[in-house]
């Protein structure tokens, strides 16, 4: 039972790194106005589904991290470079890699990809070095 031998409270943490992050990342300083603009999205359409949306996040934040904390412990990662490191391998397995062809196929800009992957990527490697050390 592996999976009770883990930090529960790192795991509720880099969720919340990972929902913060998101705030953040898609905030109108940083890549709202041209996220917006790629999807065709109008900010005041937007605002109803803003709630559900954070909550829904927050609850696929936790998962996403529940199970990198166990990529983390299976691998043996304990130090934060190492952490970050698995962090990229799932990023590039798990986001990247589907997510490039899909794009492609819907004819989507790249711009949209590195938005929306730049987060995952980002935050996968700060979660993952989290994950490692305070377990």
């Amino acid at each position: 039972m592996h999976h009770l031998h883990f930090n529960h409270l790192a795991v509720i943490v880099s969720a919340l790194i990972l929902w913060v992050l998101g705030a953040a990342w898609y905030s109108p300083p940083l890549f709202s106005k041209p996220w917006m603009a790629l999807l065709g999205v109008h900010p005041d359409k937007g605002k109803k589904g803003i709630v559900p949306g954070m909550i829904s996040s927050f609850i696929g934040d936790l998962l996403l991290s529940f199970v990198l904390a166990h990529m983390v412990l299976w691998s043996g990662a304990e130090s934060f470079g190492m952490g970050a490191f698995i962090g990229c391998i799932v990023w590039l397995g798990f986001f990247a890699a589907p997510n490039f062809p899909q794009g492609i196929y819907e004819r989507r800009p790249f711009k949209l990809f590195a938005i929306n992957n730049g987060y995952w990527l980002v935050g996968l490697l700060l979660c993952g070095g989290l994950l490692a050390v305070w377990h």
